[in-house]
C-alpha cells in the first residue's frame, strides 16, 4: 500500500477526481438543458399549431361573408335586367305609338279656347271635329261612330283608316279625300291654332 501510494502522486489523483466529477456534472446539467429545450420547442409548435388553426377559422368566414356578399350582387343583378327589361317595353311601346301617329309621342295639351277664338274670330268647342277643313256634321257623325271622337284620335288616326270611316256612309261620302285630317287633327290637337288656319287657306275640301 505503501510502495503504491508513494508511486502515485497525489496531485495527480485530485484532478482526476475533479475531472470525473465535472464529467458526471456536466452530462446532467446537459440531460437538465436538454430536456428544457425540448419542452420549449413542443410549446413553440403548439403555438404555433393553435395560430394557423385560428388564421384557418378566420378565412373560413370570411369566405361565408364574401359568399353571401356574391349571392346578394347576383340578385340585385337580376332585379336590374328586370327592371330595364320593363323599361324597355315601356319606351317600345311609346316609339310604337309614336310611329303609328307619324311623329313623336306628345303629352295631353290644355285647350285654349280664348287662344283658338282670336285665330278663327269665333267659339272653337273643345274637339269640335267640324273644326278640321272637309269635315261637316255628317261626316263627324261617322267618326264618331268608329268612336273617334277627339283631335288627338283623328290625329292617330291613319288616312287608311279614315277612308274606311267615309266608305262607311256610303258613295255620297267615299269621294272625299281625308289625306289632310290627321295632320289638321294634330294641329288643334297642339293649340297651334295659326298654323291650322295658315294651312286650311291653302286649302280646297280638306285637300292640299
Amino acid at each position: 500500500m505503501n510502495v503504491l501510494a508513494t508511486q502515485i502522486p497525489w496531485c495527480w489523483i485530485i484532478p482526476i477526481i475533479v475531472g470525473i466529477l465535472c464529467a458526471i456534472l456536466g452530462y446532467l446539467l446537459g440531460r437538465l438543458f436538454g430536456n428544457k429545450n425540448s419542452n420549449n420547442k413542443d410549446e413553440d409548435s403548439h403555438d404555433a399549431i393553435a395560430k394557423l388553426e385560428a388564421d384557418l377559422e378566420a378565412c373560413k368566414k370570411q369566405k361565408s361573408v364574401l359568399k353571401a356578399d356574391l349571392q346578394e350582387c347576383y340578385k340585385v343583378k337580376l332585379d336590374l335586367e328586370k327592371g330595364l327589361s320593363s323599361e324597355d317595353s315601356s319606351i317600345n311601346a311609346n316609339l310604337g305609338a309614336a310611329a303609328f301617329s307619324g311623329g313623336s309621342v306628345s303629352s295631353d295639351v290644355a285647350f285654349d279656347a280664348a287662344a283658338a277664338k282670336a285665330i278663327f274670330g269665333k267659339k272653337i268647342k273643345h274637339n269640335d271635329l267640324k273644326i278640321i277643313e272637309g269635315i261637316g256634321p255628317k261626316i263627324e257623325g261617322l267618326f264618331h261612330n268608329f268612336d273617334i271622337k277627339t283631335w288627338k284620335d283623328l290625329s292617330n288616326t291613319s288616312i287608311e283608316k279614315c277612308q274606311e270611316v267615309l266608305n262607311s256612309g256610303g258613295d255620297r261620302y267615299r269621294i272625299h279625300k281625308p289625306g289632310t285630317w290627321p295632320e289638321q287633327a294634330k294641329f288643334a290637337y297642339e293649340g297651334k291654332w295659326k298654323e291650322l288656319q295658315e294651312w286650311q287657306d291653302k286649302l280646297n275640301g280638306g285637300k292640299a
